[in-house]
């Protein structure tokens, strides 16, 4: 199998080359091997990625399993809520082109067989993607999954969000901030990307409709050792889609930026998904339009409640199926497009027939009437993550999270 690595590992003009490689201390049989990028995004600050070598390290070890040599890489973040309400904030959508041009920078100038993106957070999720069109390598996206969700004095669950509304209770004398202090120490009570359907948990669940992550990749909690096998499992992936010649835009494409889309609208995503992912359809080569964004609203139902829109979290979500479940209403009644290709073998093509259920007592059983309009997509430009939701179509009357 010819490589891309072989560029810098192959034939006597190369030894100067090798002899850096084994200054990092391979030996000539890995670099025999597929040379594949673990490109992470740990840091200290972001909660969401405070454990991302973690999950590094199992991918590592799935790669290795599978035959091929891993090599790690990182990029940088910023945490959209921590740089909220500053300076920082003039940082945050900045830091995507920086996060894409750094992963490109990286993998081009050392010529990676195939990478495993490993985002979690905000604009760090986006910009792996759009890199990874701009590659069109071999590529599987594992994030370090979300938060669970907090529990108030009474057994309600709590969050981010819970932050914020308590700052205006005790500004409006109706809380204390003893009460508020509390609530500081208990509504993020783990690492992982915040527990509602903000920004970084939308795009995440929306990679599984893309096809470029495998299934349980938007809901399985941080903190569940099922995050550590869906790792080992995305090493392993990245080797059969190397050896099957496989690249990101063979699963990246009109139909799955299309199913994307439509699930969004399903689960009533952060407004942020509709600016990052038409920015990832421009670089897959397949733009959208805002217009495109309308139809695709006026025909798709919402059907799922998450915070902010609802008292539930991504680990309820997880609980009866995850976007698998969604997937499957959504398929069971043509919402969806077959994708070409994707990760989720024959998992995932259950899904596209619509067999979810386990979801019966999450999402409502809605007939579509066909595609009454409805009120036209709002999003106004430079908007930041405000917890908005767009405009969809009500969900009918029924059990719904």
């Amino acid at each position: 199998m010819q490589l891309r690595s072989d560029a810098i590992k192959r034939g006597l003009t190369r030894a100067p080359h090798r002899s850096l490689l084994k200054a990092d201390g391979l030996t000539d049989e890995e670099l025999d091997r597929p040379l594949v990028a673990v490109v992470s995004a740990q840091t200290e600050v972001i909660p969401g990625h405070l454990h991302l070598q973690q999950i590094a390290d199992a991918v590592k070890a799935g790669v290795r399993m599978a035959g091929g040599t891993p090599l790690q890489v990182n990029t940088i973040g910023v945490c959209d809520g921590i740089a909220m309400n500053h300076e920082g904030m003039k940082y945050s959508l900045t830091s995507r082109e920086v996060i894409a041009d750094s992963v490109e920078c990286a993998i081009q100038g050392h010529q990676f067989d195939a990478m495993v993106l490993i985002p979690s957070c905000d604009k760090i999720v986006p910009g792996m993607l759009i890199a990874a069109c701009r590659l069109n390598i071999p590529t599987v996206l594992v994030s370090g999954g979300p938060m669970l969700a907090g529990r108030g004095r009474r057994g309600e669950q709590t969050d981010l969000n819970s932050l914020f509304d308590a700052v205006g209770q005790v500004t409006a004398g109706t809380m204390t901030e003893e009460e508020c202090h509390w609530l500081e120490g208990t509504a993020c009570p783990t690492c992982g990307s915040c527990s509602g359907m903000f920004t970084a948990n939308s795009i995440c669940c929306l990679s599984e409709a893309l096809g470029i992550a495998l299934p349980g990749n938007g809901t399985i909690p941080a903190v569940y050792s099922e995050r550590i096998r869906l790792a080992k499992h995305a090493g392993m992936k990245v080797m059969e889609l190397l050896r099957a010649g496989t690249t990101a835009l063979d699963i990246i494409n009109e139909k799955s930026i299309r199913n994307g889309m439509a699930l969004d609208m399903a689960f009533g995503g952060s407004t942020n998904t509709m600016l990052h992912l038409t920015a990832i359809a421009q670089a897959a080569g397949c733009p959208v339009t805002m217009q495109d964004w309308d139809d695709v609203c006026a025909a798709t139902p919402n059907i799922v409640r998450i915070a902010p829109a609802g008292p539930l979290h991504i680990e309820d979500l997880n609980a009866v199926g995850g976007v698998g479940a969604i997937v499957g209403e959504l398929g069971r009644t043509g919402h969806l497009a077959r994708p070409r290709s994707g990760l989720g073998g024959r998992a995932a093509a259950r899904g596209w027939r619509g067999r979810a259920h386990r979801a019966q007592r999450l999402l409502p059983r809605w007939r579509p009437q066909g595609p009454a309009r409805q009120p036209r997509t709002q999003l106004r430009r430079g908007q930041e993550e405000r917890g908005l939701r767009r405009h969809a179509p009500a969900p009918r009357p029924g059990p719904r999270l």
